[in-house]
């Protein structure tokens, strides 16, 4: 029997094995009485107990006699991070919310045992105006989205290598080693459109042909997991619910380039993710779909995992690269680039985990599929995590192409309180902010440059009316700042004078010739810095001066903030509301409240500290910000 001839029976078999649950989850089989429990084990909802929960769902399956007609199955991230945590129940594909160690009892009783769902504590948009319920994938947050890179997120155990199998998993290693020669995969790759997900959006094909021609006797391959932007989670997320499909890409691009040795690296700070990859590649290895003579084809591939210490700078492919041999993770000048000359001085490739994410299904459904979805320069998917101002802070994949106005209102949900919406923080701390006029603006790569952002790896913190803009850009350069590695001075040296000026003009201190000097100051970092932190530390200070200017002139010229974000430009003021009930009174720690009772009070300036303790103690909402 050939080699990939047994590895399609193990498949056949574990499907087999497995019908009775797993098939309910492949779709279009009818119920059998079997069900499965799907507990999200993200770290989102790990931070809520859901391990409690599973044990709890366990313990009652047991103790009522279930354990033999119900599966229990620990999922990565099923992306609504918002309501979590998160069990869904197939096949009704009923959507349970904020699940809490006290429902396990009633759900396994009234859903589990009675048949009957416990439809109070499932997510309401779920259900059907009739009250049925309706299968999760179809609720709002999930309607516009397609999932390429997350998958399988949320529909398997990433600690089990035969669910990844049972979808299809490692077929496309089998197809690459047994269908294609080096030059097809890549070719196809190149035709697929597929641009690099961590940054600057280089062709994927293009890259994998320059390091496929280099003559050596070593290469590599790098998958970059070092996710440093605030508030990104998405590298995390495919890690933690499907690190198969990571390791089976890469070992395609390694056979594609003719590279033997792969690396991920990654942030110490993911132990989850560090622990199911390294679970994930003990079991690839046991399968024999990783190390000597996969499938007896005579290609070999081994991979190990690097931890970084959490250094922002190491997302930067070549400081990447030096923390991997053990330096310190500092950029080098480039070129010559990794895929002619990068770790240890071999050609090496270099792709973060979602483009890896999508590799596999580029070679099962060919270039083809991916083109027929996206925009005509920026095909397929993109990953967001989804943040800030928003009623569904979650991860999200969307086609590129969809709209700003899309992605905040029909899968966001909107802003929450009946606040405005003020702008849209896209690709990270070295991203741009965009306004109202920029809502439907398409999401890609070239429309985002052109507006004076960036898609950058995916982080999307969405600002309402209370956000002042000045605030942000110096929240985002503070950032830089601390992460800047000190090589090059324009970096080392130029972020920090800009960081001093907004300090100065969010304290009431700028001159409208200070405008003049950040907007010097961004363009001659930009232009001159080593590396892609540099270059792009300064978006968030053009693009709000680009659009924010209003803001930053009443900082200046009125010393005021519109936003009443910044604290040194704020006065507390108590208005004729007020009824001398003395509870702001009683909680000033500095007693700057004057006033007897049942008479109106007043703030002392001078002694005033802008805590804003008096705010939420006040029943009459008598204290103003101005």
């Amino acid at each position: 029997m050939k080699p990939l001839e047994k590895f399609e029976n193990i498949r056949e078999m574990t499907i087999k094995n497995m019908k009775d649950h797993l098939q309910i989850r492949l779709g279009g089989k009818p119920f059998t009485g079997k069900r499965d429990v799907l507990i999200c084990q993200g770290t989102g909802c790990l931070s809520a107990d859901a391990e409690k929960i599973e044990d709890a769902f366990v313990a009652e399956l047991k103790k009522n006699g279930l354990s033999d007609s119900v599966s229990v199955v620990r999922t990565g991230c099923f992306g609504y991070c918002q309501v979590g945590p998160i069990v869904i129940i197939y096949p009704e594909g009923a959507f349970y919310s904020r699940v809490k160690l006290e429902d396990i009892e009633r759900i396994t009783k009234e859903h589990l045992i009675d048949g009957t769902p416990s439809k109070d504590l499932l997510l309401p948009e779920s259900l059907k105006e009739d009250g049925t319920i309706e299968d999760f994938w179809h609720v709002p947050f999930y309607n516009i989205q397609k999932r390429v890179a997350l998958r399988l997120c949320g529909l398997v155990n990433p600690e089990n290598i035969t669910e990844y199998i049972a979808f299809d998993g490692y077929k496309a290693l089998g197809k690459a080693l047994f269908e294609m020669k080096p030059e097809d995969i890549i070719n196809e790759v190149k035709e697929s459109g597929l641009r690099g997900r961590g940054g600057g959006g280089f062709s994927t094909g293009i890259k994998w042909g320059f390091c496929s021609k280099e003559k050596s006797d070593q290469k590599y391959i790098v998958c970059n997991a070092d996710e440093g932007d605030p508030g990104a989670f998405m590298d995390r997320s495919i890690l933690e619910g499907d690190p198969h499909s990571i390791i089976e890409a890469m070992a395609i691009a390694g056979y594609a380039i003719g590279a033997d040795k792969g690396f991920v690296y990654v942030r110490a700070e993911y132990p989850i993710a560090v622990n199911r990859l390294q679970m994930a590649i003990d079991q690839a290895k046991d399968f024999g779909v990783l190390g000597n003579n996969i499938f007896e084809s005579g290609f070999s591939f081994d991979l190990e995992i690097r931890l970084g210490a959490g250094a922002f700078v190491c997302g930067e492919e070549t400081a990447l690269l030096n923390s991997i041999e053990g330096k310190r993770g500092m950029p080098n000048p480039r070129p010559p680039f990794p895929a002619v000359k990068g770790l240890w001085g071999k050609p090496t490739i270099i792709n973060n985990v979602e483009t890896f994410a999508n590799i596999p299904q580029i070679i099962l459904n060919g270039a083809a599929w991916l083109q027929s979805f996206g925009t005509e320069k920026s095909k397929g998917t993109k990953v967001f995590a989804l943040a800030g101002k928003i009623e569904n802070a979650g991860l999200i994949e969307v086609p590129m192409g969809t709209t700003i106005r899309d992605i905040i209102f029909e899968i966001g949900g909107g802003i929450p309180g009946g606040k405005k919406f003020r702008a849209v923080q896209i690709g990270g701390p070295s991203g741009g902010c965009l306004t109202e006029e920029h809502m439907d603006a398409p999401i890609d790569y070239d429309s985002l440059t052109e507006l004076g952002a960036m898609m950058g790896s995916g982080g999307l913190v969405v600002m309402d009316e209370e956000n002042c803009m000045v605030d942000i850009a110096k929240f985002f350069l503070e950032f830089t700042v601390d992460e800047s590695c000190g090589k090059c001075p324009p970096c080392r040296v130029g972020t920090k004078r800009m960081l001093e000026t907004l300090t100065r003009i969010t304290e009431g201190k700028g001159e409208l010739e200070d405008l003049d000097r950040l907007q010097d100051l961004a363009t001659n970092i930009k232009a001159s810095s080593l590396c892609g932190l540099g270059q792009t530390a300064p978006n968030p200070v053009l693009s709000t001066l680009r659009y924010f200017k209003d803001e930053y002139i009443a900082h200046v010229k009125d010393k005021k903030c519109p936003a009443g974000a910044c604290v040194e430009l704020l006065e507390f003021h108590i208005d004729e509301s007020c009824k001398g009930c003395t509870k702001c009174k009683k909680v000033c720690p500095t007693d700057a409240i004057i006033g007897n009772v049942r008479e109106l009070h007043v703030i002392d300036q001078d002694k005033c500290v802008k805590c804003g303790a008096c705010i939420p103690v006040c029943p009459f909402k008598s204290i103003i910000k101005r």
